[in-house]
């Protein structure tokens, strides 16, 4: 009889590092594939009620999503952008395309106030009726190219289109009651709306069916009746890009209990995995399946940014590696995929090693899949325990930044940078401390710069002391004693990096959240913003079924 193997977590202290986070990939539990499976199994039933756009593509319509209990519209609007006018920045006023979420279906009058509000984006205002609010630019070069192939009856290039990947890129989907939107909290208990960013997550879901519908549309006013829609296996192709950039960097830091859920149910899926003792000839034929589409999808990532090309080099050396490794594998062995995970632990790189756990999942859905209910933060916002003793807060801190005291905290290469809010947009920018005056407007996102300096003070103090005696005298270490006691429930909410470093890459964070959302390809423009692709391959709402809701992110899904 087989030794049952016990399979630990890995630890934080190996998980929480920038590079690794820096290095995962979309799998199972990631939100896109989460949201469709939903629909798929719940058996949602989609409309376009609406598509009243000219043939300038000025106009709006609406597509909306019934499910056993609610209905949810996308409310989008497209416009005629002057190229002048066209920004993926932030601070840009003017979009090819604006949308709303609708917690509904939305009659004329919702339509006429949206039509007045959310074309203008931040300078308008939504009600609780809407859910989200967001916009998109197109890809000028291939919407264009597109637009002309179809209009003339032919079929667009399938290299240019692989090239880009999308007809439009979003810049920004907000949520969670920015500029009216409803909070998070008037949903958070809804069966398909649970789970972290499925409001979002839907909401481009229906953006990409409109782009598609909108750039034949275009075609149609150009080429009258010779002109053709794209054949499906193209229009499944094109995801919907989106360019994020430093706004998203401190989510990982504000939100430790939320993070903390993501991270561990992903280190809970792996472990499971690891744990089966043996694998079956068909949970091994899925792993090489996916594999190989996935060696196809590495092969057609391209980066001209100099970071990501050396590590898109080390990942294509990687699955080499580990395809030369799986012909004399015997996957009869024992405990078949805890063996290849410590295997690729020696002789893998960070991103092969995150690539590698997320496919030994792909066979397992009905051991993982599960875990997605656990991925929400319902737990609020929660008092400091003020009766703590000083000892218990220090051990607690001690857990988390023990690393972090051995940094010169005086150097100033250590704490070169200081994160602060735009006064124009309101938006997370990181500046430079020593030759910008931005200190002075410093956010409290250097988790371990801060908790030296709280320990320095905890220590002066005697250990039963309660922890409200210290903070009535330094009231500056109350966030940081939050941050520890939260801590005691999330082992992997805090980073184990210095996020104020010379060194900080804060694309890694953005490549952390964004492989939870389910994104590939990820490109960096720089080491502060990144372009991505979402819902690439996925069934239209129209084509959703059981069997091809799961594997359309690996290229050669079944149709």
């Amino acid at each position: 009889m087989t030794e049952p193997r016990q399979i630990a977590l890995r630890p934080p202290e190996t998980v929480m590092r920038l590079s690794r986070l820096g290095s995962l990939h979309q799998c199972r539990l990631s939100f896109m594939r989460i949201l469709l499976r939903r629909l798929a199994g719940e058996a949602w039933r989609f409309e376009r009620s609406v598509f009243d756009i000219d043939d300038k593509g000025v106009g709006h319509a609406v597509y909306t999503a019934h499910g056993p209990e609610r209905s949810y519209s996308l409310v989008a609007f497209a416009h005629d952008l002057p190229a002048e006018l066209r920004s993926d920045r932030v601070i840009a006023e003017a979009w090819d395309a604006t949308f709303a979420m609708f917690d509904g279906v939305p009659d004329a009058a919702d339509i006429e106030r949206l039509s007045q509000n959310v074309p203008l984006q931040e300078a308008g205002r939504v009600s609780e009726k809407e859910l989200s609010l967001s916009r998109a630019n197109r890809s000028v070069r291939l919407w264009a190219h597109v637009t002309e192939a179809l209009a003339e009856g032919r079929q667009p290039d399938r290299g240019t289109m692989d090239d880009v990947g999308y007809l439009m890129r979003t810049t920004a989907v907000y949520g969670s009651g920015k500029f009216g939107a409803a909070d998070r909290d008037k949903v958070a208990q809804r069966p398909e709306v649970h789970a972290p960013f499925q409001v979002e997550m839907m909401s481009v879901y229906l953006t990409r069916w409109f782009v598609r519908d909108l750039v034949e549309h275009m075609a149609r006013c150009k080429g009258g009746a010779k002109a053709v829609a794209l054949a499906p296996d193209i229009a499944r192709g094109l995801g919907i890009g989106n360019s994020t950039g430093l706004g998203m960097a401190p989510f990982l830091i504000n939100h430790p209990v939320l993070v903390n859920n993501w991270i561990t149910v992903r280190e809970e899926a792996i472990r499971r995995v690891r744990a089966i003792s043996n694998a079956t000839p068909e949970e091994v034929l899925t792993f090489k399946d996916r594999l190989a589409r996935s060696e196809i999808s590495v092969a057609r990532w391209q980066s001209a940014h100099e970071i990501q090309k050396a590590k898109l080099a080390a990942l294509r050396a990687d699955l080499d590696d580990l395809s030369t490794h799986l012909a004399t594998f015997d996957f009869d062995v024992t405990h078949p995929w805890d063996e290849l995970a410590v295997w690729a632990e020696g002789g893998l790189s960070e991103e092969g090693q995150e690539m590698l756990l997320s496919l030994i999942l792909e066979p397992y859905g009905a051991l993982v899949d599960g875990l997605a209910s656990c991925m929400a933060d319902d737990s609020g916002r929660e008092a400091i325990d003020g009766a703590m003793p000083v000892a218990e807060v220090c051990a607690l801190l001690e857990r988390q930044f023990a690393w972090a005291r051995s940094l010169d905290w005086s150097d100033k290469k250590t704490c070169a940078r200081a994160w602060y809010v735009s006064e124009e947009k309101l938006e997370p920018r990181l500046g430079e401390r020593f030759e910008e005056p931005v200190e002075d407007y410093e956010q409290p996102l250097a988790p371990a710069r801060d908790a030296v300096a709280a320990l320095s003070d905890l220590e002066g103090w005697a250990d039963e002391a309660a922890v409200a005696e210290v903070l009535l005298k330094h009231p500056e270490h109350r966030h940081t004693v939050r941050r520890a006691q939260i801590s005691a429930r999330a082992p992997y909410g805090e980073i184990r990096d210095n996020t104020i470093s010379d060194q900080v890459m804060p694309i890694d964070m953005l490549r952390a959240k964004l492989s939870f959302f389910g994104a590939t390809h990820f490109d960096p423009r720089s080491d502060r913003w990144v372009r991505i692709c979402m819902f690439a391959g996925a069934p239209y709402p129209t084509e959703l079924s059981a069997e091809n809701v799961d594997d359309w992110v690996y290229p050669g899904a079944p149709e």
